[in-house]
């Protein structure tokens, strides 16, 4: 019971039924349900995140489906309020909703451009905002930033998705130290190469899976369970005097 007695937001989740391909914030849903927290689950896949949420309560958890585009700020006021009044104030927030297109620098249109910044950036900015209120009144929690080893490290592609989540680990360490005397730990986590539902098509690709696996030196994907792990971590007080901090799971690709 690491999480007894704490609200849970986590944003991207809806992906988190046992049996089929999870994604990371549908496999922390079910962790930190497990774990003896009140899951929010925010996505705009409500069909998704309601089969999640049911199965969460089937296994005897708490768990809520929240409808969000964190791209907009009216949607995020209106979220926390229906958290807040159906299961209490949030004391933990991962900021985990993600997209990635694949483009180098001049395949990247504005377009897309503006799309990685506004569901990454905005929405991680979003996020801390209007949580920080809460944890300040009930003194304190903990808010974990879904960046990347694409924050760390470059690639030929993925140039929208690469500044996004180097906005994302930036801006944690700013947090971190505007919030740290409030009790208000906000980390970053730092994925490598996942399977889940969103990265399964490039991963498939012919040219695209091998060149991911050879530059991974234990030599497979990491399960969305892996990266759930270290969500649970930072999110508990297990990590109590970590802020600003990264923290990388990548099956070593940046020690390379």
């Amino acid at each position: 019971m690491r999480l007894k007695g704490k609200v849970a937001l986590i944003t991207g989740g809806a992906h988190g039924v046992a049996g089929e391909m999870m994604g990371i914030g549908g496999a922390a849903a079910g962790m930190f349900a497990r774990e003896g927290a009140a899951v929010a689950i925010a996505d705009l896949n409500m069909e998704a995140t309601q089969r999640t949420v049911a199965e969460i309560e089937q296994n005897g958890g708490r768990a809520l489906a929240v409808p969000l585009d964190v791209t907009d700020e009216t949607q995020w006021v209106a979220a926390l309020k229906q958290v807040t009044a159906e299961l209490g104030t949030p004391t933990v927030l991962v900021n985990n909703a993600g997209i990635a297109e694949l483009a180098d620098v001049e395949e990247t249109t504005v377009e897309m451009w503006d799309r990685h910044q506004a569901v990454m950036s905005r929405g991680v900015w979003l996020g801390t905002k209007h949580v920080v209120a809460g944890m300040r009144q009930t003194g304190g929690g903990s808010i974990v930033n879904v960046s990347s080893i694409h924050a760390i490290t470059g690639t030929p592609t993925l140039a929208a998705y690469h500044a996004a989540k180097g906005a994302v680990r930036s801006f944690t360490k700013m947090a971190a130290i505007q919030y740290a005397p409030q009790g208000i730990r906000v980390n970053s986590l730092h994925p490598g190469y996942t399977l889940t539902p969103m990265t399964q098509p490039g991963f498939e690709d012919p040219v695209i899976g091998p060149l991911v696996m050879s530059r991974i030196p234990m030599a497979r994907l990491a399960r969305p369970e892996e990266i759930a792990a270290g969500m649970l971590f930072l999110a508990s007080d297990e990590s109590s005097y970590m802020t600003g901090a990264e923290l990388v799971i990548d099956g070593g690709v940046t020690a390379q």
